[in-house]
């Protein structure tokens, strides 16, 4: 939960109970330790992916659900950018990454604006030598800020050279981006960017592992 653009209070899944049974009670954990009520809370911000099929759905349902029950306005924001938002004072394209599994990373590219980051191209989800290529074609010959929890997945590539040949930086951050969720969806809101309660949805990036199974059968 954030008040005036910081954390105030927070809670992570770091356990194996199923996230739909975790949130509620977390939520309830949080508002109690901010000394808030949920009729309270000016804005809602949700991830909308890419990540966990299950989490976003249960993530996004429930953040639905509050936006008919308490009438609060809602924006939904990418994983990736969020992660891309640490690199943001720095002018030009910024590449974020994380581990989609499957031998597969999850990736963005956004390039940095006067307080705002603007999308390059779709989000993929790619091999990591793959992500590399994408990004040569989509950069060009301009260098690149990437960002990302696993580092090493992308600089430990043969390719990675020819990135730092143009220039390109690596920096690390952290897997909790709950905070950096919140602060984008209240940059977007203050600039009366709000999301659709009734048409968010999940950015999913790839298929399911069950529609895949379903799909081969």
């Amino acid at each position: 939960m954030l008040r005036d653009g910081e954390a105030v209070a927070l809670r992570r899944h770091e356990s194996s109970v199923d996230y739909s049974v975790w949130l509620l009670p977390k939520v309830e954990e949080v508002l109690a330790e901010a000394q808030s009520r949920m009729e309270d809370v000016d804005l809602l911000a949700v991830a909308t992916g890419p990540g966990s099929f299950t989490g976003l759905r249960v993530g996004l349902t429930t953040v639905k659900a509050w936006t008919e029950v308490y009438g609060k306005p809602v924006v939904g924001v990418s994983r990736l950018e969020a992660m891309a938002r640490f690199c943001r004072g720095t002018p030009g394209l910024v590449a974020a990454f994380y581990d989609a599994q499957r031998g597969q990373l999850f990736g963005g590219l956004y390039r940095s604006l006067p307080g705002r980051l603007e999308r390059v191209g779709e989000e993929v989800v790619i091999a990591p030598e793959g992500l590399l290529e994408w990004v040569d074609k989509e950069a060009g010959e301009e260098s690149v800020s990437w960002i990302s929890p696993d580092p090493e997945v992308v600089t430990g590539l043969p390719g990675w050279k020819r990135r730092l040949e143009r220039g390109d930086t690596m920096g690390k951050c952290a897997l909790e981006l709950a905070p950096a969720i919140g602060i984008l969806a209240e940059e977007r809101a203050g600039r009366g960017e709000y999301s659709d309660a009734l048409e968010l949805d999940a950015n999913y990036v790839r298929r399911s592992d069950a529609e895949i199974f379903w799909k081969g059968r």
